[in-house]
């Protein structure tokens, strides 16, 4: 078995080749690392363990708290922060699991786009193909488990933040329960929406990250057998502009979990979108809060180095009434709750990640009126799980060139029954 540390080393050495056209990485710790990888070798001589994150080399994204630095979250306009006095809470415990950080991995400004662009700090390139774009806000953190620059890598997800660069990337993606992990020290867009969770190659370790971040004990994962099980299909407006191939590679799969004994069955949340669609009409949650985040630059009117397709939108939901944010609010409530009911009828939903695969980065930045459809379809289907306050899973679907991830939800709070499902499902569609 190779060292924490030799794995290390290999990284770095790739890293270091590429210094000069490093979009990934905003950041790296490598004396840290290696300090933390050679105590991880030493505890596995002396056959001590901290548990499975022991010596797994784990980036983050860059709007964790790292003590002693700013946290800039893909801004150049917090390039100058005042230093965090301490670790984000997932940080710490990640470190106390024995994880050996590399480094913060790059993101979309603030969190705020699809995508996966920076115009500060370069857009990392499709770990598939470097010619697409990575998606976002993850991006970063995508393109490193993708490449293999890190087992696993820790993102936030708001609207699919964290499933559409592992659908596009072709790895897994988790968003938690919100509030299952502690947003301590993550630079906020959305105090309602925001999920932290990890993307990784296998739905094991990202359930052995998600534990360790939420303060529990990790245990196994002992996947859950799929006969009997109930599957909903939500066809309809989800499913629509949906290309071929992802479509095709969508029903091979659903047809090798019906086969394994599974029950499939429509089930239309189209009144329940609709609903949610008429409630954000004025503005999206997102930007309703992420105005409230950014008020005070934002309210000068001053021009500032950030990114228009963030500022724009943030600054047009500063000028929403209150009272239009709080009937938003109350009116989520309510959905929640329908939305909750219906799903008791369904152990999961399954549907495509993302309705279309990676387009260029060239053809995006050279065509607004594409960047804006494409941003669009991306969210459409993994914003749900945000909207509803579900949980979500995004797993690779065989058969996709470029990569298309299988989204499965499932209700609020069933996050480890939904990861036992997902590591079913992964070891069929792996065979």
């Amino acid at each position: 078995m190779q060292s924490a540390r030799d794995r290390l080393e290999a990284i770095l050495s790739r890293l270091a080749a590429r210094a000069d056209d490093e979009n990934v990485f905003v950041k790296l710790y490598p004396e840290a690392a290696r300090a933390a990888a050679d105590a991880a070798d030493t505890r596995r001589r002396a056959g001590v363990t901290l548990g499975s994150l022991d010596g797994a080399i784990v980036s983050i994204k860059d709007l964790f708290d790292v003590a002693g630095e700013p946290t800039t979250a893909g801004s150049l306009l917090l390039a100058t922060a005042a230093p965090a006095m301490r670790d984000a809470v997932i940080v710490r415990r990640l470190r106390q699991a024995g994880a050996v950080i590399l480094g913060k991995t790059n993101m979309t400004e603030f969190a705020f786009t699809a995508i996966g662009n920076n115009q500060h700090y370069g857009t990392p390139g499709n770990a598939t193909d470097a010619s697409l774009i990575p998606g976002g806000s993850s991006s970063g953190a995508g393109v490193s488990v993708g490449e293999g620059t890190s087992d696993i890598s820790i993102g936030s997800d708001t609207g699919g933040s964290v499933r559409i660069p592992a659908s596009l990337n072709g790895v897994v993606g988790l968003k938690p329960t919100a509030r299952r992990v502690p947003l301590d020290g993550a630079f906020p867009l959305s105090a309602t929406l925001d999920s932290i969770g990890p993307l990784a190659r296998t739905v094991a370790e990202c359930a052995t990250a998600d534990a360790v971040m939420a303060g529990e004990e990790p245990a196994a994962l002992v996947p859950l057998g799929l006969a009997g099980l109930r599957i909903g299909i939500p066809r309809g407006m989800l499913f629509d502009d949906t290309q071929q191939e992802i479509a095709a590679a969508f029903d091979r799969c659903v047809r090798k979990i019906e086969l394994r004994g599974a029950r499939l069955a429509d089930l239309s949340i189209d009144d329940l979108l609709a609903d949610m669609r008429a409630a954000t009409k004025r503005a999206s949650i997102a930007s309703m809060e992420g105005a409230e985040v950014h008020a005070d630059w934002l309210a000068t009117g001053v021009p500032v180095p950030v990114d228009p397709r963030v500022s724009g939108p943030l600054s047009r939901a500063l000028a929403v009434p209150a009272s239009v944010y709080i009937r938003t609010i109350r009116r989520r409530t309510a959905l929640v709750a329908a939305m909750d009911e219906r799903l008791v009828l369904v152990d999961v939903l399954a549907l495509p990640t993302t309705p279309v695969a990676a387009p260029t980065i060239v053809s995006i930045a050279s065509d607004e009126v594409l960047c804006d459809q494409t941003e669009g379809l991306l969210l459409r289907n993994t914003q749900v799980a945000n909207q509803f306050d579900l949980c979500a899973i995004s797993l690779p679907m065989p058969g996709t060139a470029p990569s298309a991830g299988l989204m499965l939800v499932a209700r609020n709070g069933h996050d480890r029954h939904l990861l036992r499902i997902a590591a079913e499902v992964e070891r069929l569609l792996g065979q």
